[in-house]
């Protein structure tokens, strides 16, 4: 009997989970390609595994001929493509999920994982959610049989969440809280996504199956931004901002450049991000969830007033 080496197909892997991700799969024998726009981004991902193990494919994902060659010949195809610019929900969430679903079909794919959000539902008010859950329901029509991974705001060194806002309490006094702050959050470490990832991929169990991922233990908007200038050591003051004035403020300003917020994140903020009562979580694939206190000052201290080393008083050398 001929042995041959699983392929796996990593869409989105030059991202934030992605690079976490390709790390755990890299564990395994298997060959990993990364669908990316950008190879320079991808080489650099190389030394994620052995010599030849990782290969970068320039691949347009809205190309279905580009999109069909990188999925051609591969076993494997996990979807981590996820954008917050509103302008791309449509076609990165809602259309992008069902045409790699079709495309694994056709090409005989035995495994589809595909990272969402918790939250995800078609009729949401909100564009990004509603975005996902449009996503979700594309996939299941084209390749029943994919695992879907609902993770609430993950966290890590690379993190757009708390890097965020302790950069923010480094030149600012003041940090709002849109809707007073009690927007609940369940926060997930980024090495359980990743490793959520990989153990989906090698059990056959998960086929079809939903999994939401959160942190240990649910907290406020407030508890979190509390959390966070513990961790930084900074006295920042926390101004609770009603919805509504949010509302107003995103409506004139958040079509800006780089603006703070917009105007579906302020309605993402009016729903809680926690994992619902009856999901099945990280414990059913196997892993007990890592906790924010363990984690954040790994990452976080760079913020403090003198930088990570400002503990350190005596730097002479005895």
């Amino acid at each position: 009997m001929t042995y041959k080496t699983p392929v796996a197909t990593i869409f989105g892997g030059t991202g934030f989970v992605g690079r976490h991700t390709l790390k755990k799969l890299a564990g395994s024998e298997m060959v990993i390609r990364v669908a990316t726009r950008s190879t320079a981004n991808a080489a650099r991902l190389r030394t994620g595994g052995v010599v030849g193990q990782v290969v970068p494919m320039l691949v347009d994902p809205y190309d279905d001929r580009l999109l069909a060659a990188a999925i051609d010949g591969a076993d494997i195809v996990v979807n981590l493509v996820g954008t917050l610019t509103t302008g791309g929900f449509k076609r990165a969430h809602a259309e992008l999920p069902g045409r790699i679903g079709a495309a694994a079909k056709r090409a005989g794919v035995q495994r589809v994982v595909h990272v969402s959000s918790i939250g995800a539902d078609p009729n949401a008010a909100s564009r990004y959610a509603a975005s996902k859950g449009e996503g979700e329901v594309a996939l299941r029509q084209a390749f029943a049989d994919a695992t879907i991974l609902r993770p609430s705001v993950v966290f890590g060194p690379e993190d757009n969440f708390f890097n965020r806002f302790a950069m923010l309490a480094s030149f600012v006094p003041m940090l709002p809280l849109i809707g007073g702050g009690k927007t609940r959050f369940q926060p997930v470490w980024v090495g359980d996504v990743a490793q959520s990832i990989a153990n989906a991929v090698a059990d056959d169990n998960t086929r079809g199956r939903t999994f939401e991922l959160g942190g240990p233990s649910a907290h406020s908007f407030e508890e979190l931004m509390q959390l966070m200038l513990k961790t930084i050591r900074r006295e920042g003051m926390l101004l609770p901002i009603p919805f509504g004035i949010a509302a107003l403020a995103a409506k004139w300003t958040g079509w800006l450049p780089g603006a703070p917020l917009s105007s579906d994140q302020v309605e993402q903020l009016r729903h809680d991000n926690v994992v619902q009562q009856g999901a099945a979580t990280l414990k059913d694939l196997g892993i007990e969830a890592t906790s924010l206190e363990q984690i954040l000052p790994t990452y976080l201290n760079r913020y403090r007033k003198g930088g990570q080393f400002a503990d350190i008083r005596d730097y002479s050398v005895r």
